[in-house]
């Protein structure tokens, strides 16, 4: 390949993954509008940390699956962060610019 082909090769490969990206857009949060409780015995516990968790939100911003990808290490923080996430309202994430079922992921910390 000479200099000028590769060029545009890359400029090619670029543009592909550009516009392959930008066909999905996840679902988003408004975390001011959504808290979820700390748990009372975590709070006796002292138990603070990060949960990273996925949600499968559908093109009416409900909430159809959750997972839990990374723990906080204390599964009653787990478990609260999840549970009172997966009943927020999300704004719906888009496919080829159509609203359209998504994945999101979401990090919540717990912090006393």
């Amino acid at each position: 390949m000479n200099k000028f082909s590769t060029s545009v090769f890359a400029a090619f490969i670029l543009s592909a993954a550009t516009t392959a990206f930008a066909a999905e857009v996840p679902a988003s949060l408004d975390a001011k509008n959504c808290k979820a409780e700390y748990p009372k015995a975590s709070l006796l516990n002292e138990e603070q940390g990060d949960v990273t968790m996925s949600f499968l939100v559908a093109a009416d911003g409900t909430v159809v699956e959750s997972k839990v990808e990374k723990s906080s290490g204390f599964k009653n923080l787990d478990k609260a962060a999840v549970k009172a996430l997966s009943a927020c309202k999300f704004k719906p994430g888009t496919k080829d610019g159509a609203v359209a079922q998504t994945w999101t992921k979401v990090d919540y910390s717990w912090k006393l």
